[in-house]
């Protein structure tokens, strides 16, 4: 099978649960502590082994762009000023990978953000990673994406990352069904977008990771448009799934959805608690709000 080594990055939409900030801010943007949500994602896919990275941006996500962009000015003015280690961690996330920008002119959906990879990726399988969700695992090594590649790499077809969730929130998402044939892995015959309760075929969610198969570019050319004339990722996935093997992989990890502001405010607690410089001082402050 075909290494991974390619992941799209869709970050091009609004962000209106974050109006007003994200008027101008992407919400992609917004800080974990003291790196911002993409920087996370982009180095999710890189300690994955992705090499080759395409981030789908919009008009009002200029700064993404700029974030990864080198600055020899600020480098300049760091070196200068002796603050080596500063300067070798800006470097670090400049030439983390090989960073590439294409632009969504008109929101239409994750898959239509994904069709605008499809030059990008060409005939390899390639990861993708919503830019607004961190994902974390308690073994670092093993990032959610390097697990999802090495399943396709293995068995073929494509992969998808899922977590458990309460019933009476299965409407909220993608949700995979099957049988499993490993631990923890399941060979998927049912891929529905937001089934009500008594519809579901699991409470299997899928959670914001995948790794597909070049395939899945001809599902979605075929795939009719659904509610706001948006193209699904999971109507594509579900065609594909007739022709190709679809896996999930339950994994043991925790979701950072920064797509609200609550739970955006408990991603940068987690991370925050978590940080060597903040971390106890932190901890010592929340310990005195109870």
């Amino acid at each position: 099978m075909s290494k991974v080594r390619k992941a799209v990055i869709p970050a091009a939409g609004y962000g209106t649960r974050f109006l007003p900030i994200s008027k101008a801010v992407p919400k992609e943007m917004l800080p974990l502590v003291d790196k911002p949500v993409i920087q996370y994602v982009v180095e999710e896919a890189v300690a994955s082994g992705i090499t080759d990275i395409l981030i789908v941006i919009s008009r009002s996500k200029r700064a993404i762009e700029e974030h990864f962009h080198p600055a020899f000015d600020l480098e300049t003015e760091l070196e200068a000023k002796g603050r080596a280690d500063d300067l070798a961690q800006l470097r670090q996330m400049q030439s983390m990978a090989r960073i590439h920008f294409i632009w969504q002119p008109k929101m239409g959906g994750l898959g239509d953000a994904i069709l605008y990879a499809r030059d990008h990726v060409g005939d390899e399988p390639f990861a993708v990673l919503l830019g607004d969700t961190v994902v974390t695992t308690e073994d670092s090594s093993r990032p959610v994406t390097r697990q999802l590649a090495d399943v396709v790499e293995k068995h073929g077809g494509s992969a998808v990352a899922l977590q458990e969730v309460p019933l009476e929130k299965v409407s909220r998402y993608g949700i995979l069904g099957g049988t499993e044939i490993a631990p923890g892995l399941i060979r998927a015959d049912q891929f529905i977008e937001k089934p009500k309760p008594e519809a579901t075929p699991s409470r299997l969610a899928v959670s914001a990771r995948y790794v597909l198969s070049p395939a899945i570019f001809a599902h979605l050319e075929k795939t009719p448009k659904g509610k706001g004339g948006e193209l699904q990722l999971t109507d594509a996935m579900a065609s594909l799934m007739q022709e190709e093997a679809l896996h999930g992989l339950r994994y043991e990890g925790q979701r950072h959805d920064i797509g609200n502001k609550l739970d955006f405010i408990k991603a940068n607690v987690h991370f925050g608690l978590q940080h060597p410089e903040i971390g106890a001082a932190l901890r010592e402050h929340l310990a005195q709000l109870h």
